[in-house]
């Protein structure tokens, strides 16, 4: 999977759906378009921090961050998707409810359901990208779900929100279109607000433990602890410790207990060869610290 293919085909369709719906809200008056224009805007900027989270996690380790950058992928993630959902979402609520309070005229509603259903294709061509993606890196949607992926996640939830609002404004301006109730329109901006808004809380939560240090699954400390307990000259491991350094970049640490009567070179070698064993295994963890206990 390429990351950077996915957040570069974010960052180019949000920049085309933030010219075409603005253009269209300008001339029809639509605030369920507008609402379209605001989250894409947002998308773009959000997208924008993201890529600039993937490329600063690639800097080398240095003095004063020894295990390297990855987790800049995790704070700017989180601050991605409080610029494009939590921010957005305030924003079109808060311009929705002058709508709501007192309706204004909406105008060229044939041409704001034309962007809007635009939006909604160009939103399912940025799913259909992350998809072929996943493929190509033999992956599937539930495992980037569950995964440490958060600017991937954040990318991917954009386009299935997208999509919803889409289908929100779409249905407001048609309710607009054949009722001449302009309220409607706000409502459903309103509506698109709250979405994402939602989705913004959601996607802040999930990146909390991330950025506090947040320890590898229970079933992947199983597996480690099993692959290292397998090794005959090893009778015990411990102690056992695990960070989420960055999305592919995992920090463990061991205490490991080996069998009596190991010389120094014998252990030496058994250490290598757990070390290779787990890499093989799990080709995250860049950084390994195996500390053998008498």
């Amino acid at each position: 999977m390429r990351p950077q293919v996915i957040i570069g085909a974010t960052v180019v369709l949000s920049a085309i759906l933030f010219v075409v719906n603005l253009w269209i809200a300008i001339v029809g008056g639509s605030h369920a378009v507008l609402s379209q224009a605001i989250y894409t805007i947002t998308d773009l900027i959000g997208g924008a921090l993201i890529l600039w989270g993937f490329v600063a996690s690639q800097r080398p380790p240095s003095y004063d961050h020894p295990f390297g950058y990855g987790k800049e992928r995790f704070f700017w993630s989180f601050t991605g998707s409080l610029v494009t959902f939590t921010g957005s979402g305030l924003l079109v609520m808060f311009d929705s409810w002058g709508q709501i309070a007192h309706p204004g005229p909406v105008s060229d509603l044939p041409a704001s359901l034309a962007v809007v259903g635009a939006t909604l294709a160009l939103s399912a061509v940025g799913i259909l990208v992350t998809l072929r993606e996943l493929r190509r890196g033999q992956e599937t949607v539930s495992a980037l779900l569950e995964s440490a992926h958060q600017g991937l996640k954040t990318i991917f939830y954009q386009d299935i929100v997208s999509v919803g609002g889409s289908i929100v404004a779409f249905i407001g301006i048609a309710i607009v279109e054949v009722t001449g109730k302009t309220i409607v329109d706000g409502i459903a901006a309103f509506g698109v607000g709250i979405l994402l808004f939602l989705t913004g809380v959601l996607l802040a939560a999930e990146s909390r433990p991330l950025l506090v240090g947040k320890a590898v699954s229970p079933e992947q400390a199983r597996t480690i602890l099993q692959l290292v307990e397998k090794d005959p000259r090893v009778r015990r491991v411990r102690g056992f410790q695990s960070m989420m350094l960055g999305p592919e970049d995992i920090l463990v640490a061991l205490r490991v207990n080996f069998q009596d009567g190991l010389n120094t070179d014998q252990i030496e070698a058994a250490i290598d060869q757990v070390s290779l064993s787990l890499r093989q295994a799990f080709p995250a963890i860049r950084h390994l610290v195996i500390e053998p206990e008498s």
